[in-house]
């Protein structure tokens, strides 16, 4: 586990360059893996070096914590993707169960749910808008690689054991997310020690299980969870400590949009976290996020382009006529 992270680039800026994806393989059918019949080739990551990556979030649920059902219908959520896309976002995330506690939802059920939205999206889509799905079982994830999905965002960090062997078979990218209870259940007062060492550590795990299983470093995304399962106190360590998991060489994620630790910070509802949220990402990039995942893309990304401009990674939009 230390071997993981005692490779990784230590003592990292806050602009530093992070790695990413290379080149895609082809992936096999994911309804018959031994078939060798070509069905998908999952696309890399941009460089992030000297680009920060805006991930939209698309749910197809009724009890999703901030859009509450809104893109529950099939067409709903294709047009939130469709529109994202043309608010500069790079990714978009679809996901078909929250990671909140609650009944479980049966894969199949999942799958029925995020398979047509990634095909329909895949379709319509700009070929370098990427597609990724938000699920923690490998069977989702193996359905949504053959409709279209790049990435698997897998928030509970590869709970299911099948979950890498699948990715790396397929060829995807995996987004590699600390959170400490089982899917779907509930953790009453989670309990860190040292939060930021804590979730370190965790990370480096499942990064070795990740590349043990033939995921290569070049499609490894890490993300600390904030806020999953863990308080809003222990939250703004992980946060005060991102360059700890920025050193580890890998793109980091900053899941930050809305949440409740930006409501408990500025003591406001949900509704009214936008500006606390655009903070709270300025921040992340700034100690290493090369990836934001948003409720709000359209402001996010005018955020993220000012970050660059001001970094030298983009060249002003223009006109530049003031003081011309």
């Amino acid at each position: 586990m230390n071997k993981v992270y005692d490779e990784c680039a230590a003592g990292r800026t806050p602009w530093s360059e992070s790695t990413v994806s290379r080149a895609p393989e082809t992936v096999l059918d994911a309804r018959a893996p031994s078939s060798g019949r070509a069905l998908h080739t999952p696309r890399p990551l941009p460089d992030t070096s000297h680009r920060v990556l805006v991930m939209a979030i698309v749910n197809r649920t009724r009890d999703s914590f901030f859009d509450e059902g809104r893109t529950w219908d099939l067409e709903a959520a294709v047009t939130a993707g469709l529109t994202a896309a043309r608010h500069g976002a790079d990714l978009i995330d679809v996901g078909g169960v929250k990671f909140a506690p609650g009944e479980p939802v049966p894969a199949a059920e999942e799958t029925d749910r995020v398979a047509p939205v990634v095909s329909a999206l895949r379709e319509q889509l700009p070929e370098h808008v990427l597609l990724s799905v938000d699920t923690f079982h490998a069977s989702v994830a193996r359905a949504a690689v053959a409709a279209g999905a790049d990435l698997i965002n897998d928030t509970t960090g590869l709970s299911d054991p099948q979950m890498a062997d699948t990715v790396a078979e397929t060829g995807a990218s995996l987004i590699l997310t600390h959170s400490a209870a089982q899917p779907r259940r509930p953790l009453p007062h989670p309990q860190y020690d040292d939060v930021v060492g804590e979730v370190r550590e965790f990370l480096a795990a499942r990064l070795e299980l990740a590349l043990t299983a033939g995921i290569p470093r070049s499609r490894i995304v890490l993300d600390p969870g904030p806020d999953l399962n863990k308080s809003t106190t222990q939250t703004l360590e992980v946060m005060r400590g991102l360059d700890e998991y920025a050193a580890f060489g890998l793109p980091l994620l900053a899941a930050l949009s809305r949440k409740d630790f930006v409501g408990e910070s500025l003591g406001l509802q949900k509704q009214e976290r936008l500006e606390g949220s655009l903070a709270a990402a300025a921040w992340a990039v700034q100690h290493g996020a090369r990836m934001l995942r948003v409720h709000d893309v359209q402001a996010t990304v005018r955020l993220v382009r000012m970050l660059e401009v001001l970094a030298g990674w983009r060249e002003p939009a223009g006109p530049l006529i003031h003081n011309s």
